[in-house]
């Protein structure tokens, strides 16, 4: 059967499978799931699976573990976790009871062959953010094989921090920015987040909105009403990055890429995030402008570069 690639989390659960099933299963070389319940002595992951024991050496946990490449902790940080593979066999343990021997490197080797592989820079696919450094969120691009999505890949407008835009175990799209010649991919999802003009369309001057302080200067308030658009109000000095806060709009300005706004309550008392909201979900992007026709600045991304894509 053709396989689908997921990231980790979405594969079939291999603990609601019937025996024929999992007989199934390993027969196609299906990818499934299954919560890793502790990594022993022994250095392998145990899981049980249909009341059945189940093992994952160290070198079938990760792609690469084999070689030395991977880290313990990388390992043992799945337990508790939903964990991929492939069911290589069923053999007799040393008490004689059957136990499955799975392999989650042979599940990444599928993905990266028969999925990651072929895609290219602007290619559209589904993530799951798995953890948050200042710099930028790691996401499962499938199987959990990890890609970087860099804070400035995030929106057009400023954010201090990744978790201004995105949470540990969201489900997100993203872009691929570039990849490099090992096949390691850089995200972005900028691009899929609408251009100026497209967010400004949800905006009407004179009406009062909800914003986030993503930048105090001496010269104004820069001021988040959607998660790729900014305006500017006076400057503030008790405000701070992050803080939510209510702004009238005072005018807006397509030919400068501009909005003006006043600033009408400092004190909204609450944390605020923007859901993301994708103006393109699916395919493949060349280009990307982010620019208003009327605009002499140039926000844009080309994705069709050999840069992007070193043979």
């Amino acid at each position: 059967m053709m396989q689908t690639f997921r990231t980790e989390e979405n594969y079939r659960s291999a603990d609601r499978l019937t025996e024929s099933e999992l007989r199934a299963a390993i027969a196609n070389r299906e990818i499934l799931q299954s919560t890793a319940l502790a990594f022993d002595t022994h250095r392998q992951l145990r899981f049980e699976i249909g009341g059945t024991r189940a093992v994952m050496p160290f070198s079938q946990c990760a792609d690469g573990a084999e070689d030395g490449a991977v880290r313990d902790i990388a390992v043992l940080t799945r337990v508790g976790r939903p964990t991929c593979f492939v069911i290589e066999s069923m053999d007799p343990g040393p008490d004689g009871r059957p136990v499955y021997q799975l392999s989650r490197a042979e599940a990444q080797r599928m993905c990266k062959a028969e999925y990651l592989d072929q895609l290219q820079p602007g290619d559209i696919l589904p993530c799951t953010v798995t953890h948050i450094e200042p710099f930028g969120a790691f996401c499962d691009v499938g199987c959990g094989i990890s890609a970087l999505l860099p804070i400035d890949c995030m929106s057009v407008s400023r954010i201090s921090s990744p978790a201004d835009r995105v949470s540990v175990g969201q489900q997100i799209l993203c872009v691929i920015k570039s990849r490099d010649p090992q096949g390691r991919f850089v995200l972005t999802i900028r691009e899929l987040l609408g251009t100026w003009a497209e967010n400004a369309a949800a905006f009407t001057t004179g009406e009062t909105v909800v914003g986030i302080v993503r930048s105090v200067e001496d010269y104004g308030t820069f001021i988040e009403i959607a998660p790729n658009l900014a305006g500017l109000a006076e400057s503030c000095p008790d405000l701070h990055p992050g803080q939510a806060v209510s702004v009238y709009i005072k005018n807006i300005l397509p030919e400068k890429m501009k909005i003006k706004l006043v600033i009408v309550n400092h004190n909204l008392g609450q944390n605020l995030r923007f859901d993301l909201r994708y103006f393109i979900t699916e395919g493949h992007l060349d280009h990307w402008l982010y620019s208003t026709p009327e605009s002499r600045k140039r926000i844009e991304t080309e994705f069709n570069c050999p840069a992007c894509n070193p043979a």
